[in-house]
């Protein structure tokens, strides 16, 4: 057997997947990836194949952990939520209760909840920030506390690719006496679950963690096409600040200072199987969330035609964006959808009304601005299966 021929198992009736998971290398240019999905609490595909690294010289292995990027958003929102579940945060109280200087600039009034569906305003920094201060949590979070909201906060939403990150992280560190957030994190979530993810990989983990490099097949133009217009109508506007203020949040992916720091809004690293777990614990069992709090995983909090930040129609729960009928914004197809993109392709989503969990992270680069081709071929093809069982 090829060492970068798919492996893993699939248990019957779920078969087909595997074929859908190959097909992402075959047609869509995929390099290296996992794919694990539970059903009813069961874990039913468990599948990766691949190369880990850019030269295609290193197999990826079973546990290959890669960058998911803003999939790991849910992590974050999920320590916010068990603080609020333990009394410890309070949704409609303001940040700055919890967090003194960040009442500046007009931000006395932020509410938890608003930083959790994106309508706090801090959407991105008007003021120019050094590309190494995203390695520097004191520093970072000091700009973040001094920031100007680009809107009356709670008016509109827009999406907030990295701040959400610093915000919510020290919001709940604050609140919670933790010495990180990433401590913090394992503590809440990685281990009460038993899995591996981190806002900052050990040193063991940096040595072999997967390369993220370009798809090897370009994808058809879509929702991408216009936000990077948006970006370059606007060079100051809040699309393009959102994203390249500092430009190191677009080069500094494979580096070892990026794996390393704390940038919850970006860096999270984990593994289809950990991610996987996790979001079949929100729906299957109290270990993270107990029914009482469950529900605010899928209650619609903000929902726009126009998010000001990537330009398309979304909707938010606390800290999970929520399904529609888009097949680009489609968490399963049961009403309750919730979940979490990441940039260039990786995905974790639960569907309690079918019952699924599912993750997949791959370390191929799409261009889309939510869930790209390989996942949506994916998702249908796991549906398709669900239908005639």
């Amino acid at each position: 057997m090829n060492q970068f021929d798919i492996q893993g198992q699939c248990q019957p009736g779920f078969n087909a997947m595997e074929q859908a998971f190959k097909r992402s290398f075959a047609e869509f240019g995929e390099r290296g990836a996992a794919l694990t999905i539970f059903h009813r609490g069961e874990k039913v595909v468990d599948l990766w194949g691949g190369s880990r690294d850019k030269a295609e010289t290193q197999p990826w292995r079973e546990g290959t952990c890669v960058n998911i990027f803003s999939a790991g958003k849910a992590f974050v929102a999920v320590c916010v939520l068990r603080l609020v579940q333990q009394g410890v945060l309070d949704l409609q109280a303001p940040v700055a209760k919890y967090w003194p200087e960040f009442a500046q600039n007009g931000k006395q009034e932020v509410t938890v909840e608003q930083v959790l569906c994106h309508r706090s305003g801090v959407s991105a920094f008007t003021q120019p920030i050094a590309d190494g201060d995203i390695y520097d949590w004191a520093k970072i979070t000091a700009a973040v506390a001094a920031a100007e909201p680009w809107w009356a906060p709670g008016q509109d939403q827009g999406y907030s690719p990295m701040i959400f990150g610093w915000l919510a992280g020290e919001l709940a560190r604050r609140a919670a006496g933790a010495a990180t957030f990433n401590q913090l994190f394992q503590q809440l979530v990685a281990e009460p679950l038993g899995i591996g993810a981190w806002f900052g990989v050990p040193e063991d983990i940096l040595a072999v963690i997967a390369d993220v490099g370009a798809v090897k097949t370009a994808a058809p133009a879509d929702a991408a096409g216009s936000l990077m217009g948006v970006m370059a109508e606007d060079r100051n506007g809040l699309t393009a600040k959102a994203f390249t203020n500092p430009m190191s949040i677009m080069t500094g992916t494979n580096s070892p200072q990026w794996r390393q720091g704390q940038i919850p809004g970006g860096n999270g690293s984990s593994n289809a199987r950990a991610l996987a777990i996790f979001y079949n614990a929100l729906i299957s069992s109290d270990t993270l969330l107990d029914e009482q709090h469950r529900p605010l995983l899928w209650q619609c909090i903000s929902e726009t035609q126009q998010d000001r930040t990537l330009a398309t129609p979304l909707s938010f729960s606390h800290g999970f964006m929520l399904s529609d009928n888009r097949p680009e914004c489609r968490f399963g197809r049961g009403a309750r959808g919730f979940g979490h993109p990441g940039a260039g392709g990786s995905l974790g989503f639960a569907d309690p009304d079918y019952d699924i969990a599912f993750a997949y992270t791959p370390n191929g680069l799409g261009q889309s601005v939510l869930l790209d081709r390989r996942a949506i071929a994916l998702l249908d093809q796991l549906y398709n299966i669900l239908e005639v069982q």
